[in-house]
Order: structure tokens, then C-alpha cells, then sequence
């Protein structure tokens, strides 16, 4: 069994007690003087700034706001090596290291330069809008500085390596000529950089400015004339929110386009052929009311869509990124839009419900366009063995124990699963498992080491390999790859991440199924998966499960599409028939308790459909969760898009009259070119 690793906080205190100890050896060897001691302290010193920049980043920080940082740490290392170089050699041959310590400054003072010039190229290449999908040549946009002259810390350590090494070289041998040619290096490396930034500084060389990007961005704006948009906003883990509405967005009648908030958003967004446009501040965004884009979708509330909601021309829709009986279905902030998008009538009457200000007429029922792929039930499992789906629900953040059944009945239920030789088990945790509640990151450990126990206990024939899967990775790696090196910033990205190749969506769509079929023909019927990866998605897993067991959640509503059975653990603590009518989304399901009792009895209903009681009513919940099988989410989400964008070509035509109509003699102060100059006082 491997050792347990080392513990954060005693790491960081033994870096920094190295750190510390080699410059005071560094100190008393260069004061008494002893050059094996300088030596060994000074490569230690060298060695331990490595593993900062390496393992331990986030002690720079902590040195940083101690006032000793990379500059200071290795002023003090070179200062410290000339005392000694001075306490080495007589008092005449002070003169002779003169030119030494004048290079040297002149290194340093080269350091600031550098560093000031990477600040004011960073701010020529920041740019107030960002694209992904979108030719914006235009912009006069070119690959990013090397990476060395963008972070001093980097920069000093490399770039000064070659002048701390003579200057180390020369206490060893009593010959300066290595102290110079160190320096020399260094002064050359430095006088390189500063010109490689300046050169970037030349009109001709230079982004556009922020007032000729901004025209850029009307003039695309007004040939794409987007019609519907999506507009996010949120933080890193957050981004899932908004991916799983991209297909259906790619999907629709017009001219689709996705608003983002966040400049680092734009790299997570997954791989789409709309065009993305971030917009970080207000006064950007609110370009769009001039444009052609005349409905925003919303999959999440965030603090920064209130801005965008002051947009007159634009008519908003509340989509939400799942829906489940949960509180958080049916936010308060949710009245704020002009309409909210539902999958069917459950959620019509969960808003009626909890009284939150969304009326009835302003709730339009679309059905879940994500689920359009997901197979119907089909009876029996045929195959040797029955596919169960454990898929639950993260813990949440009101520390609710009904919230996840993995830290109450998670164990549980694994084992009564595995203890079934006719089982295959998929278990498929939620990203954010663990990240609130240890207890629930814990025992997510636990069980997949169950899974893999139970692994280790079974035998059978393994498919081979034709490399084929191996293929198909590669193959969808590169049409879904965001293009860009990992040093690159947002201007060299937006040159990289043009306007997509035509037909590239059609192929990422054929690919993705190739590589599904691919993955599930590798696998061993009789294995147990844990799937944590990106691919294969839920929906994927969807289609090979026989039976579902999760949390309340949307992992359940979703699943209701396919028909198949479904059970649902109660951890929640309420009675089961308390439990069922407090969560209507479980009315369809077997309930479980935390201790797994129901599972074999669950097979066997599964094995045996004439046992299963509660195949009308999931029918029955279906209709009522996600609406009718016809027409299909998809066209009804496209038929709300299409409608919401009527009304609002409707309100900006009547704004018009009647601006026109009462006040045609105020002029349109957003249109001002000139804006008068405010008198001065006498």
C-alpha cells in the first residue's frame, strides 16, 4: 500500500525552513568567508526556488506579502555572493569587481524595464471584447509573448541563472572572467526581452484599440444580425450549466450566439460551432441593444444578469440547467424574466406552488430538447447481464442529509449490487462530490474501491483490442480540441479559434457517435465501470442502463424519458409515504432505504416486467414531467424561440411609434458623437 502523502501546511513549512536556512548559510559563508558552505547554499537556495515555482505556488504569494518575493530572494542571493567575492579577495581588487556589480545592476534595472514594458503590452492586448468561433483578424490579432517575459518570477529565475552562476563560479576558481560572462549572458537575455516587448508596442504591431474593437463589434454584430442568444455567467465548476443547452441552441431556426461575462468562461464553454461573445463590462454589453438580437436564454441566475435585463429591446427567458423538486427549481429571482421555460406541467405547478411571483401565462412548457437522444424502453434486459445506473446527486450546500444518498446509503447499496452475480454496475458520481461535505468525498473512495474489489473477483471474456476506440479518441480529441497552446492568452486564442471550418458540428456529431458505440463494444459485459470522465456522458449512460438509482435531482426527471424503471434512496429521514409526496418526481419510483433492504426485490422486477407495478405510472409521470413525446422538445424549444422573438420585434416597433410619436424633437443621446464640454467657471 503506498504512503500516505505528506501533509500541506508541514511541506510548506519545510520549504520555507530550507528556504531560510540556506540564505543565513549563504550569509555566514559569504562573511567569513568559506566557499564549499557557499557552495552547497547557494545551490540549495536555487534548488528550493524550483520547487516553489514547481510544487508549491502558492507560498509565492505568501513571500510576496511577507515583502520577500522572487525579486528580493534573488537580490539578496547575488548580494550575498558579491560580499564574498569581496571578503575572498584583497582589499586592491575592489576596483576589479566595480564593473561586475555595475553589470549586475544594470541586470536588475533591465528586470524592471522588462517588467514594466509586459505590463503595458498586456494592456494593449487586452482587449473589451473576447471571441471564440468568430473571425476577428480584424483585430490585428498575433500569437502572445513568451511566456518567460510575462511572469517575472520565471523571467529573474532563467534569466538570471547564467549571472548567479558566474558570479558562484568565480568564488569557486578566483577567476572573474566567470563572473563576467555570466553577467554578460544575463545582460544579453534581458536586452533580448526588452526588445522583443518593445517591437510589440509599435502601432503596427499593436491589437486593435478599444475604440476600434468596439467598432469591429458593431460592424459583426450588424452583418451576423444574431437572433437568439444564450447568456452565461458564472464561475469555473459552473460551466456545465451552459453546455448542456449547446446543442440545442446550435439546433435552432436563425441566427444563434452565446453571450458570456468572464473572460476565463470562454475557454470553458465546450466545444460548439456558435459564436461566443464575452463582454466583461456593462458598457460593452450594452451595444447589444443597438444589435439585431432580440431574445437572451438564461440556463442560470447569476449577479451580472441584472445588467443584462436593462437591455429594453432584448425579451428574456429563464431556462434553468435541470429541473428537479428541489427549492432551487423555483428561485424567487426567477420573476424577473419575461418568461420561464419549462419541461412540462409539474413545473408549471411547482411555480404556482411556491408563490414566488412567476404567473401562470408567463410559464411556457417546452419539454427537455437535451433528451431527444435518450432511447426508449425496450422491456427486459437482454443482454447476460442486468446494467444498473447509480447515479447520485452531489451534497449540495444547506447540508440537507436527503440532498446525496453516497454518504448514508451509497455503501449500501454498491454491496447489495455487487452481491448480485447478474449485475454490472455503473457508477457515475457528480463532479462536485466531496466538495462541500468530506463525509461524502470519503465515502465516494470507499465505494470505488468496492467497485473494484468486485472487479478483481470476476472473470470472463475481454473484447480485443483493435485499436479502433484508440482511433476514435484521437479523432474526436482533434475536431472537439479548443485550438491554442496552454502559454497563449486571450488574443492568440481568438486568432487560433476562428470562424469554424464548414460541416465541423456535423462531424463532431458523427464522430461522438462512433466513439460511444466504440467505447461500450471495449468494455467486458461483465465489468463493473466507474465513469468520472467527460465522455461517455450521462445521457449515454442513459441508453445502456436497465435501471436507474439516484437521489432526488434532475438525474431522475431526465431519466423519466427513456421509460425504464427507476428507484430513488430516501436518506431524507421523512417517512415513505411523506417522501413521495413531498417530491413528486419519486411518485413512479421503488423507494429504497439507506440500508439497501429493496434491492433484490428491485431486480427481480426489472428481470421480470410483468412483476414491475409501476409501468403506467411512470408513463403517467413522464407526460406530466416533460410534456408530450410530440411534437419533440427540440421543435417546441424552437417554437418558443421563434415566438418569444415575435413579441419582441412587436415591443421594439411599438417603442418606435410611440418615441416617435411623442418626442421627436429630443435627440438620441446614446448617438452623440460630440458631447458638450462642461463651462468653465468665470
Amino acid at each position: 500500500m503506498p504512503a500516505p502523502p505528506l501533509p500541506r501546511i508541514p511541506a510548506r513549512a519545510l520549504v520555507t525552513a530550507l528556504l531560510a536556512a540556506a540564505f543565513c548559510a549563504q550569509a555566514v559563508a559569504a562573511l567569513r568567508p568559506h566557499v564549499p558552505l557557499l557552495l552547497a547554499a547557494t545551490v540549495v537556495s536555487l534548488a528550493v526556488e524550483g520547487v516553489l515555482f514547481r510544487w508549491q505556488r502558492g507560498m509565492l504569494s505568501v513571500f510576496a506579502k511577507s515583502h520577500a518575493d522572487i525579486t528580493v530572494r534573488h537580490v539578496l542571493r547575488d548580494l550575498l555572493l558579491v560580499v564574498a567575492l569581496l571578503r575572498l579577495g584583497e582589499q586592491h581588487r575592489e576596483t576589479l569587481y566595480t564593473p561586475l556589480i555595475a553589470g549586475l545592476l544594470a541586470f536588475y534595472a533591465l528586470h524592471c524595464a522588462i517588467q514594466a514594458v509586459s505590463v503595458l503590452v498586456r494592456r494593449t492586448r487586452t482587449l473589451p471584447v473576447v471571441t471564440r468561433n468568430i473571425d476577428a483578424s480584424a483585430l490585428r490579432l498575433s500569437p502572445a509573448p513568451p511566456i518567460l517575459l510575462r511572469r517575472p518570477g520565471h523571467r529573474l529565475l532563467v534569466f538570471g541563472l547564467p549571472a548567479t552562476a558566474g558570479l558562484l563560479t568565480t568564488a569557486a576558481t578566483d577567476d572573474p572572467r566567470c563572473a563576467a560572462l555570466g553577467i554578460a549572458l544575463s545582460l544579453g537575455l534581458a536586452l533580448l526581452g526588452l526588445y522583443d516587448l518593445l517591437v510589440r508596442l509599435l502601432p503596427s504591431r499593436r491589437p486593435a484599440s478599444e475604440r476600434e474593437a468596439l467598432e469591429w463589434l458593431d460592424a459583426w454584430l450588424a452583418e451576423y444580425r444574431p437572433t437568439a442568444g444564450l447568456y452565461f455567467s458564472g464561475g469555473v465548476s459552473s460551466a456545465y450549466q451552459a453546455n448542456m443547452w449547446l446543442e440545442p441552441l446550435a439546433k435552432l431556426d436563425g441566427r444563434p450566439l452565446i453571450v458570456l461575462r468572464e473572460r476565463f468562461m470562454v475557454q470553458k464553454i465546450a466545444p460548439t460551432d456558435v459564436p461566443i461573445l464575452c463582454l466583461p463590462k456593462v458598457s460593452t454589453l450594452m451595444r447589444l441593444e443597438e444589435s439585431s438580437l432580440q431574445v437572451l436564454i438564461h440556463p442560470s441566475n447569476s449577479g451580472k444578469t441584472s445588467q443584462v435585463l436593462r437591455i429594453p429591446t432584448l425579451k428574456h427567458t429563464f431556462v434553468n440547467h435541470g429541473e428537479s423538486d428541489k427549492l432551487s427549481s423555483c428561485n424567487p429571482y426567477a420573476k424577473a424574466y419575461d418568461e420561464v421555460w419549462v419541461a412540462g406541467p409539474a413545473a408549471r405547478e411547482r411555480y404556482a406552488y411556491a408563490e414566488v411571483g412567476v404567473e401562470d401565462k408567463d410559464v411556457v412548457e417546452i419539454g427537455r430538447p437535451q433528451l431527444d437522444g435518450v432511447l426508449p424502453y425496450e422491456g427486459a434486459p437482454t443482454g447476460a447481464c442486468t446494467t444498473v445506473l447509480y447515479a447520485p446527486t452531489w451534497e449540495g450546500w444547506d447540508g440537507n442529509p436527503g440532498n446525496t444518498s453516497v454518504v448514508e446509503a451509497g455503501e449500501n447499496l454498491v454491496r447489495a449490487l455487487l452481491a448480485d452475480p447478474g449485475v454490472r454496475l455503473l457508477y457515475k458520481p457528480h463532479p462536485l462530490t466531496g466538495s462541500v461535505d468530506p463525509r461524502a468525498g470519503a465515502a465516494d473512495l470507499r465505494i470505488r474501491e468496492l467497485i473494484r474489489a468486485a472487479n478483481r473477483e470476476r472473470t470472463g471474456e475481454r473484447p480485443s483490442d483493435t485499436g479502433e476506440l484508440a482511433l476514435l479518441t484521437a479523432e474526436l480529441d482533434r475536431l472537439t480540441a479548443i485550438a491554442g497552446r496552454a502559454s497563449a492568452d486571450q488574443v492568440e486564442r481568438m486568432l487560433l479559434q476562428s470562424a469554424p471550418e464548414p460541416g465541423r458540428a456535423e462531424a463532431v456529431a458523427r464522430a461522438t457517435a462512433a466513439w460511444e458505440e466504440a467505447y461500450w463494444a471495449s468494455l467486458p459485459a461483465w465489468e463493473h465501470q466507474v465513469i468520472t470522465d467527460a465522455r461517455p456522458t450521462l445521457y449515454a449512460c442513459y441508453n445502456q442502463a436497465d435501471l436507474l438509482i439516484s437521489d432526488v435531482s434532475s438525474v431522475i426527471s431526465d431519466f423519466l424519458a427513456s421509460g425504464k424503471p427507476y428507484a430513488v434512496a430516501n436518506t431524507s429521514g421523512l417517512a415513505e409515504d411523506v417522501f413521495r409526496k413531498a417530491f413528486p418526481t419519486v411518485r413512479a419510483a421503488t423507494v429504497l432505504t439507506p440500508d439497501a433492504a429493496g434491492v433484490p426485490e428491485l431486480l427481480d422486477a426489472v428481470r421480470h416486467p410483468e412483476k414491475d407495478e409501476l409501468v403506467q405510472a411512470r408513463a403517467e409521470l413522464k407526460r406530466h414531467l416533460l410534456g408530450p413525446d410530440e411534437p419533440t422538445s427540440q421543435v417546441r424549444f424552437n417554437e418558443a424561440v421563434q415566438s418569444l422573438c415575435s413579441a419582441s420585434l412587436e415591443h421594439r416597433a411599438r417603442m418606435a411609434e410611440r418615441l416617435a410619436a411623442e418626442a421627436p424633437e429630443i435627440p438620441d443621446q446614446r448617438r452623440s458623437v460630440t458631447p458638450r464640454r462642461p463651462a468653465h467657471p468665470a
